[in-house]
């Protein structure tokens, strides 16, 4: 639902409860969503708890804490769009003085930007889904509005465009993880809108970068090879060697998955020196936080793969594994499946399975991302060929039945 969606059928739910249509706007949903509203009024509430079958607390509101059970323990509840409780200290839109005018500043965007940094680290730790997606859209939007409710500076309105470029292209990243592709195509529509607006060849390389993962994932080989082109080609590869090396990577994998083989390993190649250049202390934006080594590494794994090199595919992922930082759980994760792949395509069922097995353990974990799902999948259909009958694909079997649901 679209937050101005939400609004017209809790009016109507007000409308039935009271006799009078409820006057509920997009802006009420997007103050709830981001945390201005902690809680709303109490008729409010009840539709809302009709709406979604929940309580409110359960929807992710605070009741004042007057009103708050002593025994309460507000760390354990659920929030409305994450279960990243520092996230409920969400953007807001300053207050408009009597006069109806007032100034946009760089510490407005500032904020924002605080919150872009926590939206990044909660899909690092706990990897993207509809919760991060809609958390996105709404400071996307909250960004928009900033442009809408003053006075800025052209400097200032380029930072909120950007902001909400970023935001979105976060709601894109989600929905990409999520295999929602028709969601991810408006997103990406939209967040190369705004970046365009932004001037920002940064976000701009960020998004072509979603956009090839999102036409590879749809088998749309040429657009994915198109889209990772455009953003080697855009102007801060030519600035940061960082963002080059990223963009090349990626590119590889592109041309492996298209069968030109000789030009993905010179890409590939190009990436690994690039990065040898590149000044890595250097303060970057907040979604280039995950590309180290380790990242590296784990790319040229895939692009190995690909080849059909998996010796080599395998030692650059044990090297990416002992590489990669303790909060970068969801590509933990993500190239743990791929290992196993990589063993189970030598042959090394048993080994293969020992290292996929403790995925299937996640109590206390959120599930797992959609493509994480789908390449655990293709690891169970792989296994079943390699070795069919074994007893530890049994067990394996049995496991992954088991657990299948609350991955």
């Amino acid at each position: 639902m679209k937050q101005a969606e939400l609004a017209d059928r809790l009016n109507k739910r007000l409308g039935t409860l009271t006799g009078t249509p409820g006057k509920l706007t997009d802006r009420h949903v997007r103050n709830w969503l981001t945390g201005k509203t902690r809680w709303p009024h109490a008729r409010q509430r009840l539709v809302l708890e009709e709406e979604f079958g929940a309580s409110a607390e359960e929807l992710g509101f605070t009741p004042p804490a007057t009103r708050r059970a002593p025994s309460e323990d507000p760390v354990r509840r659920r929030t409305f769009t994450t279960a990243t409780a520092s996230l409920t200290a969400a953007a807001m839109l300053p207050e408009i003085p009597s006069n109806g005018s007032t100034r946009v500043g760089m510490s407005d965007a500032d904020r924002l930007e605080r919150n872009f940094a926590e939206l990044v680290a909660a899909d690092n730790k706990d990897g993207a889904g509809i919760r991060l997606e809609t958390r996105a859209l709404a400071h996307a939007q909250h960004a928009l509005d900033l442009q809408a409710v003053g006075h800025a500076s052209a400097r200032v309105r380029r930072r909120l465009y950007y902001l909400a470029a970023a935001f979105t292209g976060t709601a894109l990243w989600a929905a990409v993880e999520s295999q929602e592709p028709k969601r991810a195509k408006g997103h990406l529509n939209t967040a190369l809108r705004l970046a365009g607006m932004a001037d920002s060849s940064e976000m701009q390389m960020r998004l072509w970068g979603h956009a090839a993962l999102l036409s590879y994932q749809q088998l749309h080989l040429h657009d994915a090879l198109a889209a990772a082109e455009a953003g080697r080609r855009a102007y801060v590869c030519r600035q940061d060697a960082l963002f080059r090396s990223l963009a090349s990577a990626r590119l590889a994998g592109i041309l492996s998955a298209v069968g030109e083989d000789a030009a993905a390993q010179r890409t590939l190649l190009h990436a690994e020196k690039t990065y040898e250049r590149a000044d890595t202390a250097e303060e970057r934006p907040a979604w280039m936080s995950f590309f180290d080594r380790a990242e590296l590494n784990g790319l040229a794994a895939l692009v190995m793969a690909r080849l059909g090199r998996h010796d080599e595919s395998e030692a650059r992922l044990h090297r990416t594994l002992s590489l990669l930082r303790p909060d970068l759980r969801r590509n933990r994760t993500y190239y743990t499946i791929h290992l196993a792949l990589a063993q189970l395509a030598q042959g090394e069922a048993d080994q293969a399975v020992a290292t996929a097995l403790p995925l299937l353990s996640r109590d206390g974990e959120p599930p797992l991302s959609g493509r994480n799902k789908k390449l655990l999948r293709q690891f169970n259909r792989g296994l079943n060929q390699v070795a069919p009958g074994a007893s530890f694909v049994i067990e394996w079997q049995d496991r992954f039945s088991e657990g299948e649901k609350e991955l």
